[in-house]
């Protein structure tokens, strides 16, 4: 009981600011058609404001805490239940190899840009992971897993929310640019455009055919969700061991006690958890009327915490690595763009 109510401040406080940041994207689509910036979005960049301009008292912080990190892991977990193998099967072995290899090389490119730019490898891993899987959520689910802190979430997922939008505005353009049909423009938007809602969004100016296969192709591409998430929880006390600093009062003695825990937590809960939902919807035994509820769970309980992200984070710290963050976010989006032209062209797409 003392455990609940030392969180209920801070995390009555994220809830206050998912409430506002949903009720901001009602307003943005009732004024404008559609939202812009979703829930997600606005929900840290309103805890990033809140925390500039007002530090909490010490009785915040437990439930901030619990907000960014128990609530994120939750809700990673029931993002299984949206992932259906059969369906993923149906597209055929080539596209399915084609896609699982363009987010392969993408995250490797990314990677690479973001540390040839200076970039804490953490950072640079936050970054590729959401340019080259899908977006928020991707870099929502990494970074528990190798231990990022608040500030690279915020940072990440602030630039790519931005530039996630230009996407969505500026992609359709190509189709006349290029000669795309719409078949392949629906590939095109699947591999590039960050989350489902945008990819309806970026193919539904073009056809039908687009909105159909951007929306498979994009579905795969968060498949990969799980495998990605799995091979970095297994790296991460290698990362930790290559990228920790010495904090003050922790000396390389210390170091074979942190590997040893880290090794006996190789594999978080949340993520075998999140398999596990995953093979239960394949296997068909997640009843069809819990999917919906489970999703929309999913999604609050996300926005929730990037809201407890936001309040832990302070703007101005984060603008420090904003020009290079930024030049990473593009620079790797324009990589993914390339390669994912190149797998139109190699499977002869028409």
């Amino acid at each position: 009981m003392a455990g609940t109510k030392a969180i209920l401040p801070g995390l009555g406080l994220c809830v206050a600011v998912t409430a506002a940041a949903v009720g901001f994207e009602a307003v943005e689509a009732h004024l404008f058609g559609r939202a812009w910036l979703e829930a997600l979005v606005l929900a840290i960049l309103l805890g990033s404001a809140i925390r500039t301009a007002w530090t909490p008292s010490q009785r915040f912080f437990p439930g901030i805490a619990f907000g960014a990190k128990t609530v994120l892991e939750i809700a990673v977990v029931l993002l299984g239940a949206s992932l259906s193998l059969a369906t993923i099967l149906a597209a055929g072995p080539g596209l399915l190899f084609g896609i699982a290899g363009v987010v392969t090389v993408a995250i490797l490119s990314s990677y690479g840009i973001g540390r040839a730019l200076g970039l804490h490898p953490r950072m640079a891993i936050l970054v590729a992971c959401g340019n080259s899987i899908c977006g928020n959520s991707a870099i929502a689910a990494t970074a528990p897993v190798i231990g990022a802190d608040g500030e690279d979430v915020a940072a990440s997922i602030a630039f790519t929310a931005v530039l996630g939008v230009l996407v969505v505005l500026g992609l359709p353009l190509l189709v006349p640019l290029l000669g795309l049909s719409p078949m392949q423009y629906g590939v095109l938007a699947g591999l590039t455009v960050y989350a489902v809602p945008q990819v309806l969004a970026a193919t539904a100016p073009v056809a039908a055919l687009s909105v159909q296969v951007g929306t498979l192709v994009k579905l795969v591409r968060v498949l990969m969700l799980g495998p990605v998430v799995l091979v970095l929880s297994l790296g991460a006390s290698r990362l930790g061991e290559k990228t920790d600093e010495a904090a003050p009062g922790v000396t390389a003695g210390d170091r074979p006690a942190r590997a040893s825990l880290a090794i006996h937590r190789l594999v978080p809960w949340f993520i075998l958890a999140f398999l596990a939902l995953a093979g239960l919807r394949s296997a068909g035994l997640i009843p069809q009327v819990a999917l919906a509820p489970m999703s929309e769970t999913a999604n609050v309980l996300t926005v929730v915490s990037m809201a407890a992200l936001g309040l832990g984070v302070d703007v101005r710290s984060v603008a420090k690595a904003g020009a290079r963050v930024t030049l990473a976010v593009v620079a790797s989006l324009l990589a993914l763009g390339a390669v994912s032209l190149g797998l139109i062209h190699v499977l002869g797409l028409v």
